[in-house]
């Protein structure tokens, strides 16, 4: 059964002229590229499972599948590993789509990666990656990116890189305590972080607890907590402008 989803789930479904399935954000933007950025329904695990994402159709070129979002600090990230392999939040606000949707998407296409960030000053920086896929559950949801490629944000992923998820409740990181538990976060620490997109969201960066906001430590360090980032992927097939 699970040798057929895959096989269906290669390519876009079709089920006649009215009925248009797409598997990601990029499909949507190439079916129809007027569409504007918001909630869409894919379908990366077949006809019967529809999954709802924010699509961002307007960043260089479009078609970015968005999984992971930080803006005001309505929803809390500090969250135990079940709730980071289902996902959580709000579509229209902050959400984390779910590994386990974010491994689905990885699998059927080759994928680049962008983060996009903001101060409390409204400055905006960003960097992109040539690929990025995540490893299923039983490899612990390994982290796999291509190379930097450009951005004025920095590259803070470049020792992520390969390194497993990991949450308060289950530690896989490299340091011989918990990353996520001391850094307030789920994400692919390692001893522990240059970035921590998941960290603790607060609008001012003099918290007396260290490094736990949500930071990027080759633009801002990791003692400035940003306003916002944005983590999506895209298919390389997909032409930017």
């Amino acid at each position: 059964m699970k040798v057929l989803v895959l096989l269906l789930a290669l390519l876009p479904f079709s089920l006649g002229s009215d009925m248009y399935l797409p598997l990601d954000c990029a499909d949507i933007h190439k079916h129809e590229s007027t569409k504007p950025s918001g909630v869409y329904s894919i379908f990366p695990g077949g006809p019967t499972a529809p999954l709802q994402v924010y699509c961002d159709m307007e960043t260089d070129g479009g078609g970015w599948t968005v999984f992971q979002k930080r803006m005001d600090g309505s929803v809390n990230f500090y969250r135990p590993w079940d709730h980071y392999k289902r996902g959580f939040g709000d579509l229209t606000g902050e959400y984390w789509l779910g590994l386990e949707n974010i491994v689905l998407l990885t699998l059927r296409k080759k994928n680049e990666l962008r983060v996009d960030m903001a101060d409390w000053e409204g400055v905006e920086a960003n960097a992109h990656y040539a690929s990025f896929s995540v490893d299923p559950e039983q490899f612990d949801y390994t982290l796999h990116l291509g190379a930097f490629t450009s951005g004025s944000a920095g590259d803070s992923l470049k020792n992520h890189n390969g390194m497993k998820f990991t949450t308060y409740d289950k530690d896989k990181d490299t340091w011989e305590k918990n990353c996520a538990s001391h850094f307030m976060g789920g994400f692919w620490y390692l001893n522990c972080h240059d970035a921590n997109p998941n960290g603790l969201y607060v609008p001012d960066s003099g918290s007396p607890h260290g490094p736990v906001y949500v930071s990027w430590d080759t633009w801002k360090g990791n003692t400035y907590s940003l306003k916002t980032m944005t983590m999506k992927m895209r298919p390389l097939s997909q032409c930017s402008s």
